[in-house]
């Protein structure tokens, strides 16, 4: 049942990046449906992490309220996995970070709460991930040297680390955060 569990989870996951809403939800929901199976069987095993996976899913298709409600059940079920539950704080980061639902004071909270264990302990992609969150987040306050602090970081390591996708992405982040934001007077 474990390994049905996470074919559901990679399922929607792909499925949201493909934007095939309709089955992604499907799988989400069939997932969950095992997740709840299993734990009222006690069988609680490591599912912060499929929380974590079904929660990005549900963001990937402006589900606000689920990816919540799942990225708090993968900090809940993650006690003992401080590295899913940084990547949930991280997933709550970009939650309240959303057009939707912006909440500039709480994403710049999680991504903090995220950078503080993850430095540390070398999670590099999350690290720079949190990085592009923060030069996001810089931007629309208006902080344009904060946010080009913040890209510069997020572009270095996701270069260090071959990360090309990731590189593109914060080179186009850069490219925007800087110009457009005004020139007043920053904070950190």
């Amino acid at each position: 049942m474990y390994l049905e569990n996470q074919e559901y989870e990679n399922h929607g996951q792909v499925l949201a990046h493909l934007g095939e809403v309709d089955e992604a939800l499907k799988r989400i929901r069939e997932c969950e449906q095992i997740l709840e199976h299993l734990a009222a069987r006690g069988i609680l095993g490591f599912f912060g992490w499929t929380y974590f996976a079904l929660g990005r899913a549900s963001l990937l298709l402006d589900r606000l309220d689920e990816a919540k409600r799942l990225a708090d059940h993968a900090v809940e079920r993650s006690p003992r996995q401080l590295g899913y539950t940084v990547h949930a704080w991280h997933l709550l980061g970009d939650i309240a970070s959303h057009r939707a639902r912006f909440d500039p004071v709480s994403a710049a909270a999680h991504y903090r709460q995220t950078l503080e264990v993850a430095e540390p302990r070398g999670m590099r992609p999350l690290v720079a991930h949190c990085h592009i969150g923060l030069g996001r987040l810089a931007t629309r306050a208006g902080r344009s040297r904060t946010a080009r602090d913040h890209f510069a970081r997020a572009t270095m390591m996701y270069r260090e680390m071959g990360m090309g996708p990731w590189l593109v992405e914060a080179e186009r982040e850069a490219s925007r955060g800087g110009a457009g934001a005004s020139r007043g007077a920053e904070s950190a």
